[in-house]
């Protein structure tokens, strides 16, 4: 392979603790690889570091050989950011080392964890961080740009939780960094993605949960969209904040809970989970029972770590991918129809329109308290999402989400959406996303910690002047 690497790959390897891998080399192929089938990149070298040494020398051999960087996490970004062609990848599936203080309540992880070995580890003592919706998402990406998930509504978003992060800045200065830490850089770090720094530890809060939890499913037709969709806005204003709600346009899985008849069914599932014991959740189904009637439900205790895994069938490994999300606050008459319009429209039956509640605890934490872009308010994140094995179901659905996108735009108040759930970076969707206020301070401390934007594969936030 010929690479600006190669003058100096010996040097780089002598100096690190992990590895250094190259086309060819045994592993590099799994270490280039990210959750989205579509994305096929191929870097020059790809570092695996032993710890917080190795990536600021890996930082510094890119600087020395002109590379471009990419840092991957869990790899489950939509458009790849994990990976760049030529360039130099820091793979932190590396840095997988988990430890739970129970009696603290506190639980740190490595930079390259996902969150289905963070909530094994931390279930082991019936305590749990509010982590995302699928399993093998990382733990880093997800908590950088926010986090929202089952248990937002009843402890907040993932960032929310964050008490440290152990920090390898551009120039290779190793930081923990915390609320009295360099305070304005743990700002930034909840919500603003990984434009500061690899964050090689994460250091959360914890919660008593579990270890079994509630939840009642209840699926809705095609035709009953728009009723489906009007319950679920009377739900979302009467239930109890600390609830976990999920509403999804999707296909019916095949599964045991499923009757045969409706197995890959498209329609409406509301999902509901209980995290504050049975008769509560209890409740909570008796109001989703009052109205139209479902075509099936499911309502059960279930373990917290099944819960957090249920959808991880929905979006596997190696799928193709492509999302646009946007802010709303609530399922007006308008949003609900623009929804049941199109998603008949989908060509594969595993693109799917998940639309996270955002209440209860989330709305607790101040708005400029963190950097995260979201309004702190009761609100909704409808996220629009083409998954296909096929090339071409997955080509129709890509237009699909954008055309959808533009006609749910209009009714949003913030269309630019979730930096999580952004498959393009234009500069215009990312500033709008945190509003110019919050984009203006990141700029700020973007340029104090990174100022010649080496950390640009992401939500980039350019530096200020």
């Amino acid at each position: 392979m010929t690479s600006t690497a190669e003058p100096t790959l010996e040097s780089l390897r002598t100096r690190l603790s992990g590895a250094a891998l190259i086309d060819g080399d045994a592993g590099y192929d799994v270490a280039r690889a990210v959750w989205n089938g579509e994305i096929d990149r191929r870097p020059a070298v790809v570092v695996r570091p032993a710890g917080p040494a190795d990536v600021a020398t890996a930082l510094a051999y890119a600087r020395e050989a002109g590379l471009d960087v990419s840092v991957r996490g869990g790899g489950h970004n939509f458009g790849g950011a994990a990976v760049v062609d030529g360039g130099l990848c820091l793979d932190l599936s590396s840095l997988d080392a988990i430890s739970v203080d129970p009696d603290g309540r506190t639980a740190r992880c490595g930079g390259g964890v996902t969150w289905a070995r963070l909530d094994a580890a931390t279930q082991e003592y019936a305590l749990a961080v509010p982590g995302g919706t699928v399993s093998h998402t990382g733990v880093g990406g997800l908590t950088l740009g926010g986090g929202f998930g089952w248990l937002t509504g009843k402890h907040g978003l993932s960032c929310d939780n964050l008490r440290s992060a152990e920090l390898v800045t551009a120039d290779g200065e190793i930081l923990r960094v915390s609320a009295s830490e360099h305070p304005d850089l743990f700002w930034a770090l909840r919500g603003g993605g990984g434009n500061f720094g690899v964050v090689t530890e994460f250091e959360f809060r914890l919660h008593p949960v579990g270890p079994i939890v509630h939840l009642g499913l209840f699926f809705y037709g095609l035709d009953d969209g728009v009723a489906a969709l009007g319950h679920a806005r009377e739900l979302l204003a009467t239930l109890p904040g600390d609830l976990g709600v999920l509403v999804a346009g999707l296909n019916a899985p095949p599964a045991p809970f499923v009757p045969g008849r409706f197995h890959f069914r498209p329609g409406y599932a509301v999902l509901i989970a209980g995290f504050s014991g049975e008769e509560q959740h209890a409740e909570a189904v008796r109001a989703a029972r009052s109205g139209p009637a479902p075509l099936f439900e499911f309502v059960s205790p279930i373990p917290y770590v099944e819960l957090q895994r249920m959808l991880d069938e929905a979006a596997p490994w190696g799928i193709l991918g492509y999302e646009r999300a946007v802010y709303a606050d609530a399922f007006t008459d308008e949003v609900a129809e623009v929804i049941a319009e199109f998603l008949p429209r989908k060509a594969s039956p595993t693109s799917i329109v998940p639309m996270f509640a955002l209440r209860g605890a989330y709305t607790d934490v101040a708005d400029d308290a963190t950097a995260f872009g979201g309004p702190r308010r009761t609100s909704l994140v409808v996220n629009l999402t083409s998954l296909a094995a096929d090339p071409a179901a997955f080509a129709a659905d890509r237009a699909w989400v954008r055309e959808f996108w533009t006609a749910l735009a209009p009714f949003a108040t913030n269309p630019a959406g979730y930096v999580n759930f952004m498959a393009e970076y234009e500069a215009d969707r990312v500033r709008a996303s945190y509003g110019p206020g919050k984009y203006e301070r990141l700029a700020r401390i973007k340029a104090a910690y990174d100022p010649r934007n080496v950390f640009h594969h992401n939500a980039n936030i350019t530096p200020a002047p």
